[in-house]
């Protein structure tokens, strides 16, 4: 019987599964490649938000940026600020840390804002000079482009977004972010 080909059960086992993600309404995706090696004192320091998927906490956010300073525990600090609905207004702030869960590339941390927020923060890539960076979450939930700079090129946008539709990001939920100029 074909069936008992171990070959055969495998592709029928996947089918199965495939099948029923599929009806549950998941999505099946390769495991998401990050950046070969970040070297985290270079990384650190101020990103500004160029596109991100929409956040319930970052609602009305506008000049979004993330501050990474590395602590002498190993850990990062992290503190992301923005401006409520204008450039003028309010400004909005929340800190937390992040530690490496992936030594080999530093490529994969953990975020925690106070006790209970806490997620993934993978760094999918980054350029040689640290100039711009594409952060994602594995389930392809939450999606980031950030630059050292208010203003990123329409080239280099464009690219970073063509990589991450590559690997399963639904890139039409970009929303950019304004940022002065």
């Amino acid at each position: 019987m074909f069936w008992r080909h171990p070959t055969v059960r495998i592709i029928l086992t996947a089918g199965l599964f495939a099948g029923i993600a599929g009806a549950l309404g998941c999505t099946i995706h390769p495991p998401l490649i990050t950046a070969r090696h970040v070297d985290l004192s270079r990384y650190a320091g101020t990103w500004y938000e160029i596109a991100r998927f929409p956040e319930r906490f970052q609602r009305n956010c506008v000049a979004t940026q993330a501050h990474y300073t590395p602590l002498d525990d190993g850990t990062i600090k992290v503190v992301n600020r923005c401006r409520t609905r204008s450039f003028d207004g309010e400004v909005q702030s929340i800190e937390g840390t992040a530690h490496v869960v992936e030594p080999s590339t530093n490529a994969r941390l953990k975020v925690k804002f106070g006790v209970l927020a806490q997620g993934d923060y993978w760094i999918l890539e980054v350029d040689q000079e640290y100039r711009y960076a594409l952060v994602g979450t594995p389930d392809r939930n939450h999606l980031w482009i950030l630059s050292r700079t208010p203003v990123m090129s329409d080239e280099v946008y464009r690219g970073l977004r063509s990589r991450a539709a590559d690997q399963g990001f639904p890139v039409e939920r970009l929303l950019k972010t304004p940022q002065p100029a």
